[in-house]
């Protein structure tokens, strides 16, 4: 059996056409290329996320804001942008990855880590550490998000049905956990004022007020994520033809499922408790890149990790600029991008076949 091409049990479409007509050395050339675009992109994006915000910034005055401690815009590009841009690019990325896994795992066209709750889940854990505990930094409210994330995560697998999850199931259970836990964040905040002052931005998703110091402390979380995630590509292949048949191929399912859950606990809780719930990453990017790759995971994964936080950094710029000379948070933004393809999704009617 091939690993290159699993059933569309995974909740993606068939291989693309102009693909399989393609020899395999073809193929993979092809989609290497793509990835070489992909990362052209990223880097164009990174560039414009740096030299463009809510102030106008000459590209001279950019270069000099990066390079020259004495520039007078130092403080907006260095401390400010800079930051920002590295933020974005590590939640994008995680929030990208943890998508295409839970897609993976659950084979649902509609896993993503806002839709299921799993944003949820980190965010009333860290909430709720703040109001309870008194915690505000992140060095000590992100291991509440990784544990909310966890359990959130393992509960709505386990509600959904488990190893006989559908799609329906899994949305069902997802968003009832996120309409609970989001009402139970909010109850909190109406009753706290100090909490809703901390957290009333945090709560919408922004990478506003990134700062370097949480770049460094995220990284360790989300590369760790990231590296189990890329190893996970083969093994859920293989369970994408079913359990019986990934442990012919040497898969061990329940050690998988327990990594998988693992990887989306580091990526989601790190992301969430970095820059607060972004919707729509995770479900968005993972379909658009199926279509280019076909629904070989050791492919998508990559292009996945590349083209999420393009999305994310490319809301994050557009809501600078429309906002000016405030801001739209990228929560937001992704919002309003995410809410119709949501609707387009669904009308295709891919969750009834899934």
């Amino acid at each position: 059996m091939s690993l290159t091409k699993p059933p569309q049990a995974q909740g993606g479409s068939a291989e693309p056409a102009d693909l399989r007509r393609r020899p395999p050395g073809a193929r993979t050339a092809l989609r290497a290329a793509g990835l070489l675009a992909a990362l052209a992109v990223l880097i164009a994006v990174l560039v414009l996320s740096v030299g463009v915000g809510a102030k106008q910034l000459a590209p001279a005055e950019v270069w000099h804001g990066l390079t020259d401690p004495a520039s007078g815009s130092y403080t907006v590009v260095h401390e400010m942008r800079l930051p920002r841009t590295l933020l974005g690019l590590l939640a994008g990325t995680a929030l990208g990855l943890a998508g295409g896994v839970m897609q993976a795992l659950t084979r649902n066209p509609l896993a993503d880590p806002g839709l299921l709750g799993i944003n949820a889940g980190a965010s009333a854990a860290v909430v709720s550490a703040g109001t309870f505990l008194g915690i505000a930094t992140f060095d000590g409210y992100v291991w509440f998000a990784l544990a909310g994330t966890a359990a959130v995560a393992a509960l709505v697998y386990a509600v959904g049905g488990g190893r006989g999850a559908t799609p329906a199931r899994l949305a069902l259970a997802g968003s009832a956990l996120n309409a609970t836990l989001y009402s139970y964040v909010s109850a909190l905040m109406l009753l706290d004022t100090g909490a809703l002052e901390k957290m009333r931005f945090w709560t919408v998703g922004s990478l506003a007020g990134a700062q370097a110091s949480t770049v460094l402390k995220v990284l360790p979380f989300i590369a760790t994520g990231l590296l189990l995630a890329l190893a996970l590509a083969r093994p859920l292949n293989a369970m994408a033809l079913g359990d019986d048949s990934a442990r012919a191929l040497g898969a061990r399912p329940e050690l998988v499922r327990a990594a998988a859950i693992t990887a989306v606990t580091l990526l989601c809780g790190a992301a969430t408790a970095a820059c607060g719930p972004i919707v729509f990453v995770g479900l968005m990017v993972p379909h658009f890149v199926r279509a280019l790759t076909g629904p070989d995971l050791r492919w998508l994964f990559p292009y996945c990790a590349v083209l999420a936080p393009v999305l994310l950094l490319g809301a994050d710029v557009l809501g600078r600029v429309l906002g000016r000379p405030g801001e739209l948070q990228a929560g937001i933004v992704t919002a309003v991008l995410g809410g119709p393809f949501f609707l387009w999704f669904a009308r295709r009617g891919k969750v009834a076949r899934a």
